[in-house]
């Protein structure tokens, strides 16, 4: 493989649009087309436009293929991407590979086009024919109803040269060249393909492609060279024009305080090239020059808001040591440049938008008479070009005539912008949205939120059966693995929405909210169903604790025929979610439900006893013995003076009180775990507490918590102190050194380093909630063998310790986990004890029109039980990196006795940008990891990608490399290479002919 993209021929682009068509209502993937509607139309340059958004000069409009996909989901602006003198092969070696990274905010080390510079040429005239037919043929809207807009850079040399020079005035009317002709021609050749394109309607294909330009500029460029360029394609070339403009404008402070205050603190930028761009004092009066110019010869002019902005490359984000960024954090820098100039210029400078713009921010943008938008990093994510549908339907408006652009609107938008939770970077770092395992070559498709639970529920399967109301079955489907529904429902740290790709749209399904809504309402009629099975197994297990990992352990052994004894120390079970965490956390009575379904699985309970010898339950009769005790050693923090209170006994004599406790009215707590949120929160219920400190060694960015228990803690008003380190408690404050944050690590994690200086805090009591710790000492008095750090030793993979038929899980294992750790220890404790699997799955295929009508269409949380139509089926179709690819070079087949489609990777549809990485749920590249079909043998050798390249397509002969060797294989023969990978192969060349070159 090279990152060297190949061009289709117009033949094949047209056979393959065709016939994908025809076959499977669909184009390059596309499953919704947008239809325009001529009373929405626009007036730009002269000539109508149907929608006033597109993609921007990049990724995807790049290719031929790009461009149609794009207007086939809604774009009628599309601006090219950038030729300049350096192109193809010299150009692609300046680019680092992989070159974008648009999992959050978006990052690229791209510019121009990689293609030569007359290819790039062709590659827009044959979209411009592709697209004109197509209107008509797919009732798309009118022939005329889309523009081209070219983009071009970056020096008034390079753009006089004579490759530059014939690509302007071919753009501007192409009837001379021979791609126009030979389109043209073919189309007439086979104008017997279309059921409604005419001859005439070939025929009348105007060769006047593009009368508008957009330049481009490098960082540095001097006014006087812009303001050249500009008059040169003005008087000279005759264009409309628009400058690209950069962020720059804004002023080097600006900047960094609208970063700092927004959470991209962490981006790194100095001031060089806000000296060295165009100043703002400099580009108001060429602007004003250049629009009395455009205004004499009968042009419009204006500027393009924003290009991307420079970054430094601090935790590897790209191979390459600068980047510019867009996306989320540039629009409200963009948006405030527009509304500057705005304002400047009263209205009357005309704004073209890039730089953020996406289906939260468009319509305000639009409405303030800033248009047309293009947009890029919303198109890299899942749901790629089909997210231009919804966009182009939201603004859909009759008689918008563009009578200037709003500077009271534009000012709005800047000031919403910087508050706004769109663009806001989260408090935390981001979770990996990947699966630790490699994407296989077949049947991909999976569920990120099953892989991501550590019991593996399936999800998608009960919230399909949550949004038909069919509680009593997702009650079946939930307790199959999980006997814990209200516990988990109410306070489960919820990995599975950390997993849910929802994430890369707007906010993950709240699949937590969706089990509770079915523990609510199927469980007791579930309940009723429930009886415990007979005994059918030798031997009877002792579990010792009843928090969740006991409790589950008793659940699964009880089902699975064993006769088990679940022994609690106390009155009740729940462990530390029944007498710490908080009632306002989760009240009693849930708990209670979940306990209840133990007693109705047959589980002995027995209260109020305390066991301390292993041996004494073995000689009692129990053959295995789980330990699921909890970290019940409290952890300490040592001050150099005063005393602490420990965490958990503060919560639960928090809970014993009802908050009635005398701690006084300031009160810190140490720590930054999920423990000190809830201890913070109990706190500030705390009968007489007035002040709550929360004191941690870094930022809230790096603090152990999950987000949500942070937020919480923040909206309860706890008053963080963030860098500081405590020293000592003495009369009423504590003494803390002031830390600062360091360089980045390895992992992207920033250390600390101490300061010389002091900060106070008043303090009447200190809690310390620095974690708990195992208890190694009764560990050890039962002969359990413990490493360095007191945690028992045990079989990964049972849990069972040195101790035959003794094993430990949850809490008691590693210390402080999640309750569904917890479940998933008991759960492997008890299998491991009866010896076979306890648990099934229940995959339930989602309907495919269904998904597909989700897929690309960004939608807030829902109400009720309608949030779980938000879920987009990802086990029964997930197609992220066909989404997500620019070029349209992974593609989503259809492969005869197959449940699910197949994913394929087209070699030479590929330049390597790595986006497709991102997405894949999977610690994958689909773009190197999925099987690859080669145009040629050569293509195959530059690769190391397991795939194909066919070399009788009747013989259905091809050669083939898998697992490392490459041999031919010819349908019919003896062969190592799996059935499904033949299958995948044979259909390729059958049902989709289109792919080969």
């Amino acid at each position: 493989m090279s990152d060297i993209m190949t061009p289709m021929s117009f033949g094949q682009l047209l056979d393959w649009i065709m016939t994908e068509h025809e076959k499977y209502g669909t184009v390059f993937g596309e499953h919704d087309a947008y239809k325009a509607d001529a009373k929405f139309n626009r007036t730009i340059f002269g000539r109508p436009l149907e929608t006033p958004v597109g993609p921007a000069a990049g990724p995807h409009t790049q290719l031929t293929q790009n461009i149609v996909a794009a207007y086939y989901t809604g774009s009628r602006f599309f601006e090219l991407k950038t030729v300049q003198v350096m192109d193809g092969a010299e150009l692609s070696a300046c680019v680092s590979k992989p070159c974008i990274k648009a999992d959050d905010e978006c990052y690229n080390c791209e510019w121009s086009t990689e293609l030569y510079v007359p290819q790039a040429m062709e590659e827009y005239i044959k979209a411009w024919f592709l697209l004109k037919v197509m209107a008509k043929e797919y009732d798309l809207g009118s022939m005329d109803g889309f523009q081209f807009n070219i983009s071009v850079g970056y020096d008034l040399q390079g753009i006089q040269s004579p490759k530059i020079d014939q690509f302007l005035n071919t753009m501007k009317d192409a009837k001379d060249s021979e791609v126009f002709q030979s389109c043209r021609q073919y189309l007439l050749d086979h104008a017997d393909r279309f059921k409604k394109v005419t001859k005439e309607d070939i025929e009348s294909i105007q060769s006047e492609i593009c009368n508008s330009v957009t330049i481009s500029t490098l960082h540095g460029c001097p006014p006087q060279e812009i303001e050249k360029i500009a008059m040169y394609l003005i008087t000279e070339k005759g264009f409309h024009t628009f400058i690209k403009c950069n962020p720059t404008l804004l002023g080097y402070e600006f900047a960094r305080k609208t970063m700092d205050e927004m959470g991209y603190d962490y981006i790194a930028f100095g001031d060089f090239h806000f000296k060295d761009d165009l100043q703002y004092e400099d580009a108001v009066p060429m602007l004003t020059r250049l629009m009395d110019v455009c205004a004499e010869r009968g042009l419009e002019f204006g500027v393009k808001i924003t290009n991307t902005f420079p970054v430094d490359v601090k935790q590897n984000e790209l191979p390459s040591e600068e980047m510019y960024m867009s996306g989320k954090s540039l629009y409200p820098l963009s948006i405030s440049l527009a509304a500057r100039l705005a304002e400047e210029f009263d209205g009357k400078l005309r704004i073209s938008y890039s730089g953020g713009a996406d289906f939260y921010n468009i319509r305000g943008i639009v409405d303030a008479g800033i248009w047309p938008v293009t947009v890029a990093t919303t198109l890299l994510k899942p749901g790629g070009y089909q997210r231009m549908s919804q966009i182009a339907q939201i603004l859909e408006k009759e008689n918008d005539v563009f009578t200037g652009v709003s500077a009271k609107a534009a000012k709005i938008l800047a000031e919403e912008a910087k508050v706004s939770s769109h663009h806001l970077k989260a408090v935390k770092p981001l979770p990996s949205r990947k699966m630790k395992q490699q994407v296989p070559l077949l049947d991909c498709f999976v569920a990120p939120c099953k892989e991501g639970c550590p019991i593996h529920q399936d999800i998608t399967t009960y919230l399909q059966l949550v949004s038909a109301g069919e509680y009593e079955e997702a009650m079946r489907v939930i307790t199959e693995k999980n006997p814990l529904p209200f516990i988990t429902g109410t306070i489960c740290a919820h990995n599975c929405m950390s997993k849910c790709t929802r994430n890369f749209y707007e906010e993950p399904v709240h699949i937590r909210a969706m089990k509770l809504e079915a523990a609510e309402n199927g469980y007791a009629d579930w309940l009723r169903t429930v009886t415990p099975v007979n005994v059918t197994e030798k031997g009877k297990a002792a579990v010792v604790g009843g928090g969740p990992a006991g409790m589950a352990a008793a659940y699964f052994l009880r089902r699975g025929g064993m006769e088990v004894t679940l022994f609690e120390q106390t009155d009740s079970l729940g462990g530390v979610v029944r007498h710490v965490i908080p009632e306002f956390r989760i009240a009693g009575v849930a708990i209670d439900k979940d306990a209840a379904i133990l007693e109705a699985a047959g589980v002995e309970i027995r209260y109020n006893v305390r066991i301390e010898s292993v041996q004494e339950l073995k000689e009692k009769g129990y053959t295995a013995v789980v330990l699921a005790v909890g970290a019940s050693v409290p952890g300490t923090l040592k001050l150099e003076e005063g005393e602490t209170v420990n965490a958990l006994e503060f919560l639960a004599q928090f809970k014993d009180t009802n908050g009635r406790l005398d701690i006084g009215k300031n009160v810190v707590v140490i720590g930054g775990g999920n423990t000190a949120m809830d201890t913070a929160r109990a706190a500030k219920r705390t009968k007489g507490v007035e002040n709550v400190s929360l004191v941690y060694r870094r930022t809230k960015r790096y603090m152990p918590a999950d987000e949500e228990e942070l937020l919480m803690a923040v909206e309860d008003g706890v008053d963080f102190k963030e860098l500081l380190a405590p020293v000592k408690l003495s009369d009423g404050v504590l003494t803390c050194k002031v830390m600062k944050l360091g360089d980045f690590d390895a992992s992207g994690r920033r250390g600390v380093v101490e300061t010389e200086e002091i900060r106070e805090v008043p303090a009447d009591t200190v809690i310390v909630a620095v974690g708990e710790k195992v208890p190694s000492d009764f560990y050890q008095a039962n002969g359990i063998h413990v490493n360095e750090r007191g945690k028992a030793l045990v079989n990964e993979e049972t849990c069972e310790t040195n101790q035959a038929d003794v094993y430990i899980a949850g809490d008691a294992l590693g210390g402080p986990a999640t309750v569904v750790e917890g479940i998933r220890d008991g759960k492997k404790a008890a299998e491991a004890i009866i010896g076979k699997t306890l648990t099934r799955d229940f995959d339930k295929q989602a309907d495919e029109a269904k998904v597909y009508a989700r897929r690309g269409v960004l939608k807030e949380t829902e109400e009720g039980t309608k949030e779980t139509g938000r879920c987009l089926g990802c086990s029964s179709i997930c197609e992220n990196c066909a989404e997500v690819c620019p070029n349209r070079a992974n593609l989503s087949i259809r492969v005869p006795g197959m449940e699910k489609h197949q994913i394929i990777h087209v070699d030479y549809m590929c330049n390597e940008c790595g986006n497709c990485r991102s997405f894949c749920p999977y610690d994958s590249a689909p773009y190197l990891d999925k099987f690859t079909l080669f145009a040629s043998e050569k293509d195959m050798e530059d690769s190391k990608n397991q795939g194909f390249t066919v070399l009788d397509e009747e013989k259905v002969s091809c050669k083939v490399r898998y697992l490392g060797e490459t041999f031919t294989w010819t349908k019919g023969e003896e062969t190592k290479l799996p059935e499904g990978l033949q299958n995948l192969i044979e259909t390729v060349i059958r049902e989709y002919p289109y792919l080969l070159v």
